[in-house]
């Protein structure tokens, strides 16, 4: 027993791997004389992490397991077989007493889409519009600003209706 009371399991040997010989071809073998390949890790670190997303299914399994731990310990081993932090089983309680199940799924990360506007098209549709007719409107305007020019320059009557009065 340790300081506080709670029993000392006996470490694994070697932090956890079991010691290995190299074999004349350069492979491992287990110590002992087995025949047993045993794999190296690989010490290569990836170049992003990965995020890890945990199924509803799985959540329930372990928030059932976590029930079930009543012994001092039990809890903080299920964690670390797991790999868990405790956040994690708080945060899976909490939606879970809220009856949320979605809530156990994951969510989709990132900024939420902005819904359409369904008059956006229409407005769209309306500006442009606006802005052919306010470029027919100057064409138009700088073709009568000529004609009046032209009339003012040959010495011709502006008005139509002048024309006609002249011409009986």
């Amino acid at each position: 027993m340790d300081d506080h009371g709670r029993e000392q399991q006996p470490l694994p040997p070697f932090g956890g791997f079991e010691r290995s010989e190299k074999t004349p071809n350069g492979g491992d073998r287990p110590a002992g004389g087995g025949d047993q390949r045993v794999e190296n890790p690989d010490p290569e670190v990836s170049e992003k992490p990965t995020r890890r997303r945990y199924s509803a299914e799985y959540k329930l399994k372990i928030l059932r397991q976590a029930d079930k731990c009543t012994k001092r310990g039990e809890l903080g081993a299920l964690l670390r077989r797991e790999g868990l932090y405790s956040s994690h089983l708080k945060t899976w309680q909490d939606q879970r007493e809220k009856g949320t199940l979605h809530g156990l799924a994951p969510k989709k990360r990132g900024r939420k889409a902005i819904p359409k506007n369904p008059l956006s098209d229409e407005l769209q549709q309306l500006r442009r519009e606006n802005e052919q007719l306010k470029h027919k409107l100057k064409q138009t305007e700088t073709i009568i600003d000529v004609q009046k020019k032209l009339c003012e320059i040959l010495g011709t009557p502006k008005d139509t209706r002048d024309m006609t009065e002249n011409e009986e």
